[in-house]
């Protein structure tokens, strides 16, 4: 007699699935599984129980994708092991799992693990010389449909390493912002509170929307972008809907909100009677600080005219960091030009190119070389030649010398004075 007997799991068996899950803990480490995915498996998909009148003294849990079923978890009691209770459950767990068709039953555990006699007196084969790779995926289903309605998305990985170039950037705004919330747990040991809101200022065109973008794709946090143009249409007005906006994004369990050109709505409040976007500018005064009580989220500011912004807008207490974003350097500019000049152009030295267009911003260089490829394609076309030439150097000069530059000399000047009176780094 083995004194336990093996049965489908009844929903009334989950405290008996939670020992046996401890004390696997307690004794070979994190399993392969997490215990949501066991429970979830229990109650969706395959799973039997040996019991020992009520008690459950081991459990076999498995799932099925297509032809290939998994064993999930698999757990006994310490007093009941060399008994054949493992074999005996893996085999009841392999017959009900045969009614989908599988042709192949599977399992997974840690390298300690020692107790695999199971398995191998259940017949599998112990497979040598493979590597399991894993990957959390960072926003789960039941968040999709949410982030869809608030017009966010999850952006593709790798925007942070295709910012080319503004090395001073990207080092201040990873050692600042996208470490302490990268490394949380860390951060917190350290006495690191993670910020919660920044500002990023300066010229238009500079790229404080790709930096935000960046950031967002860096952590790997659904990115919502907050438009005040579209709101302006809400029955309960623009306060309204940013109320109701930040009201949704709460339930997201990570989030990068971004406001660009923040002006708009948080310029100074000032006139008898108050002007239209004072009640909009109060609102938001009021979200920032409920926001921040929240983890997992970073709001983003952006402005090109932070002279225009209200001073209780920027005070301390509300944004973390007010961090300046300027013009391209040589590296950047050649990381930009390069984006841009095709295979067919010919004899293009990029170097040449980045020389002309200092003080020129990342949009400015997109439209120059846009403009030198139309200049190209329209003289191919009409020369009626059988082997048109590509760009060529001259298309190039010509238009960055036709391309008025988007920052003058004096914002130019303006936004290096900004980044001593008001930037916070």
């Amino acid at each position: 007699m083995t004194g336990w007997r093996i049965r489908d799991y009844h929903a009334d068996d989950v405290d008996g699935i939670l020992r046996l899950w401890e004390q696997m803990l307690a004794s070979n480490g994190e399993p392969v599984y997490g215990l949501s995915d066991v429970l979830a498996s229990c109650a969706k998909d395959h799973a039997v129980v040996a019991v020992t009148g009520d008690h459950v003294v081991g459990a076999a849990i498995g799932r099925v994708a297509h032809a290939q079923g998994w064993v999930v978890f698999l757990a006994t009691t310490a007093d009941v092991r060399g008994t054949g209770i493992g074999s005996s459950l893996l085999a009841a767990l392999e017959t009900r799992m045969a009614a989908d068709g599988i042709s192949k039953l599977s399992a997974l555990m840690p390298a300690a693990e020692t107790r695999v006699g199971a398995f191998l007196n259940q017949g599998f084969e112990l497979k040598k010389d493979l590597h399991y790779f894993e990957r959390h995926i960072p926003v789960q289903r039941e968040e999709l449909k949410l982030l869809a309605e608030l017009g966010g998305r999850v952006l593709p990985r790798g925007l942070w390493e295709a910012v080319g170039g503004m090395t001073a950037e990207k080092d201040l705004l990873e050692r600042r912002v996208v470490m302490p919330l990268a490394q949380a747990q860390l951060a917190d040991r350290f006495g690191v509170v993670p910020p919660r809101a920044i500002v990023l200022f300066g010229p238009p065109g500079t790229g404080k929307t790709t930096f935000a973008k960046a950031i967002a794709s860096r952590l790997e946090w659904s990115f919502v972008e907050v438009f005040p143009s579209r709101l302006a249409t809400h029955p309960g007005g623009l306060a309204g809907a940013l109320r109701e906006t930040f009201t949704a994004i709460a339930e997201l369990e990570h989030a990068v909100v971004f406001i660009d050109e923040v002006e708009e709505i948080a310029s100074h409040r000032q006139g008898d009677p108050p002007s239209p976007t004072q009640g909009v500018t109060n609102e938001l005064l009021k979200i920032i600080p409920l926001f921040r009580e929240q983890s997992g989220r970073l709001l983003i500011c952006a402005t090109n005219f932070i002279r225009s912004l209200d001073a209780a807008f920027l005070r301390h207490g509300r944004f973390d960091y007010v961090i300046p974003i300027g013009l391209p350097d040589e590296q950047a500019r050649e990381a930009i030009w390069q984006r841009y000049i095709p295979e067919a152009a010919v004899g293009v030295d990029a170097s040449t190119l980045v020389a002309m267009t200092e003080g020129f911003s990342p949009a400015d260089i997109e439209y120059a070389a846009r403009k030198a490829s139309q200049s190209a394609l329209e003289t191919a076309v009409l020369s009626g030649t059988d082997d048109p030439q590509g760009p060529r150097l001259d298309d190039y000069v010509a238009a960055i010398s036709a391309t008025r530059a988007t920052v003058s000399a004096e914002v130019a000047a303006e936004f290096w004075e900004d980044i001593e009176t008001v930037g916070r780094l």
